[in-house]
């Protein structure tokens, strides 16, 4: 029987989220990975990951293995590279043990998530694994229908903007047709806050963070805070609409 890493999509944080397949691949799984923070030397951070904490709604702590990512390291491109190589060492070692290992992650295991990274180390630390992904709902989705902003609708393009490099892609995309999303934006809230501003792109936008988690907050981009927002901060700033019911078909 081949050996199966499965990337799983568990959502941006509602357990309910979680799709019944992807239920079902956290379960039938032998073992269940999810990325936990390292600490400044390294180790083990010690705080439960948004993802360890969704997965924990559908299995027993006891098939749950955390391992330590570099998700916070982002300036020494060594000890990043050290700590990926370590992280899909400890993976290829629980895939020698168990047929089927399960990695958890945020959102959408091909969108941005730290799946992609570990799958290209055990594609390489071992090629005969069969690698698999499960999706998962988006922040974007979800803050879409937390808010009532409309996505896209008919013609319009859909633009996906990671703002952890600054807001130069942002503000091309604003000045661009349809609707932009902005993601992992808190560090730079305040230049998307200028970026909206200067392109007329304010009015109908919206941001969020924690969503489907106690501390969650959902705010017209009208009241971006000056100072850094959370680190998963979600923006939509919708196309402009004023052609009517389906204007855009």
């Amino acid at each position: 029987m081949s050996r199966r890493l499965i990337g799983v999509g568990v959502g941006p944080g509602d357990p309910e989220l979680v799709t019944v397949k992807g239920v079902r691949a956290l379960r039938e799984a032998d073992v269940v990975v999810v990325p936990v923070m390292a600490a400044a030397d390294g180790s083990d951070g010690g705080e439960p990951g948004r993802a360890e904490t969704t997965v924990l709604e559908y299995v027993a702590r006891e098939k749950v293995v955390r391992v330590v990512f570099a998700l916070n390291e982002r300036s020494d491109r060594g000890r990043r590279e050290a700590a990926w190589d370590a992280a899909g060492t400890r993976v290829a070692e629980l895939l020698a043990q168990h047929p089927t290992v399960a990695f958890a992650t945020i959102g959408d295991p091909n969108v941005y998530s730290t799946f992609t990274y570990l799958a290209q180390t055990i594609a390489e630390l071992a090629p005969d694994v069969v690698v698999q992904t499960v999706p998962g709902i988006t922040a974007m989705q979800d803050l879409a229908a937390r808010s009532g902003a409309v996505l896209t609708e008919g013609t319009e393009p859909l633009t996906l903007v990671p703002v952890t490099a600054g807001s130069a892609a942002l503000k091309e995309a604003l000045d661009g047709p349809g609707t932009v999303v902005a993601y992992k934006f808190g560090r730079h809230a305040q230049e998307v806050a200028t970026a909206l501003r200067e392109s007329g792109r304010t009015e109908g936008a919206v941001w969020g963070s924690a969503l489907g988690l106690e501390q969650e907050s959902i705010r017209p981009a009208s009241e971006l805070a000056e100072g850094p927002l959370p680190y998963l901060s979600t923006l939509i700033a919708p196309a402009r609409r004023g052609d009517g019911r389906g204007g855009k078909l």
